[in-house]
């Protein structure tokens, strides 16, 4: 039996994508015109994240490499033979798939696309040693460029599109909190609440995104010391009166992440803890009244430091005080351009989504102690910006059960 290397599995009619080709179309002649400025004649795209973004296909690697390769005039993914039609169904473009009979079959793939001995753009950040060599080997480039931050810098301007689904996935984030709320009582385990905003946003999901593919939405709900780590797992705890809470929402639309964080107590919350607590919030406010264009990441940061060092409550916190949106999760994806952090000079403009985020973390010797955050989405806007969870914060809210 003759096997071949790669083949063309274009089976049945292609899907409704996140978004309309001219979307994509935009995406890609941005990327084509960075590519103009680096002198890249190919841009060979391995991440979950510029895979997606260039395209809308969203791959499931399983141990298996996948790509888009941009050209002049060309873009294509190539996909595994175990997925089938679904990459040329789901993606903007041509898909070419490649199969497992012989070791590589990948980078020949990738080689009839992109061709060999040209000037080729990939992402330094993501592409393994040994995948990096294969690519010297099967494409002998004459020179390689890495595209990662010049990509990363395209996706942190997010289009009128990206904000209306950045919006829904918002509100889909809070339908989550409520149903969290709803389920918060003594007795029941961190694993049932969780369950409870999954379940709820996965429904939403899909009474707005009926044409959509349904993955990776998620809660992370923790209690007690659990809320120490703002990425601790959920376990099987059952919640006690008195208990600080953490609640975690993460509904992912088509490699979309958007969140709801937010602290909580069970039944009721003590005088040290309400005190850090509101004090936490004042940082949340005062951190969100800074987010407006003209303004750096490094210079909101040392804003909201100097306000928690007047406090005392600086050597509590743990991690930065936002990050950008977009296609994103937590395995794959990053805007490390736009982290609201002390080495990030990045200016906030119009088009960028940001969140406000400050987390404190008292030890367990002390008094209040646990993890204190709330997070909240905001769009900048040509004069501000504008908050689109609406979800409440605060112990008004959010003493429950």
């Amino acid at each position: 039996m003759d096997r071949p290397e790669t083949y063309r599995f274009h089976n049945g009619q292609k899907a409704a994508l996140p978004f309309a080709a001219a979307e994509y179309d935009a995406r890609l002649a941005g990327l084509r015109a960075r590519m103009d400025e680096a002198g890249v004649e190919a841009a060979v795209l391995t991440s979950m994240h510029n895979i997606a973004y260039y395209s809308g296909f969203l791959y499931c690697s399983f141990g298996r490499p996948y790509a888009l390769v941009v050209t002049e005039s060309d873009s294509v993914t190539i996909s595994a033979g175990i997925d089938a039609g679904q990459p040329w169904r789901r993606c903007h473009g041509d898909n070419l798939t490649y199969t497992d009979w012989a070791r590589n079959n990948f980078w020949r793939a990738v080689r009839s696309v992109a061709g060999e001995g040209r000037v080729i753009g990939y992402e330094a950040d993501h592409l393994t040693l040994a995948q990096r060599e294969l690519l010297e080997d099967f494409l002998e480039p004459s020179v390689t460029v890495d595209l990662a931050g010049a990509t990363m810098r395209q996706r942190m301007h997010k289009s009128a599109a990206e904000i209306a689904l950045i919006k829904a996935g918002a509100q889909v984030a809070d339908a989550g909190g409520y149903a969290i709320r709803d389920a918060i009582r003594e007795g029941v385990r961190e694993i049932d609440v969780a369950m409870a905003g999954r379940d709820a946003m996965e429904l939403e999901i899909a009474r707005r995104f009926p044409e959509a593919e349904y993955r990776d939405t998620w809660v992370w709900f923790q209690s007690g010391l659990n809320t120490d780590g703002a990425h601790n797992p959920v376990t099987g705890r059952r919640l006690e009166r008195g208990d600080i809470l953490s609640l975690n929402c993460f509904p992912m639309i088509s490699g979309y992440y958007t969140a709801l964080e937010r602290t909580l107590f069970v039944g009721e919350a003590d005088p040290a803890s309400l005190a850090i607590w509101e004090a936490n919030v004042a940082t949340h406010e005062f951190g969100m009244s800074l987010l407006k264009p003209g303004v750096s990441c490094a210079a909101v940061t040392e804003r909201i430091n100097a306000f928690l060092t007047e406090r005392d409550l600086l050597q509590y916190r743990t991690f930065g005080y936002g990050h950008s949106f977009g296609v994103l999760s937590h395995y794959y994806g990053r805007e490390a351009g736009l982290e609201l952090r002390e080495d990030i000079d990045t200016v906030l403009e119009p088009g960028m989504v940001i969140s406000m985020e400050p987390m404190l973390t008292l030890p367990a010797d002390r008094p209040g102690a646990g993890g204190y955050r709330e997070h909240d989405i905001l769009v900048i806007t040509a004069d501000g910006a504008e908050n689109i969870t609406g979800y409440p914060y605060g112990p008004a809210f959010n003493v429950v059960g």
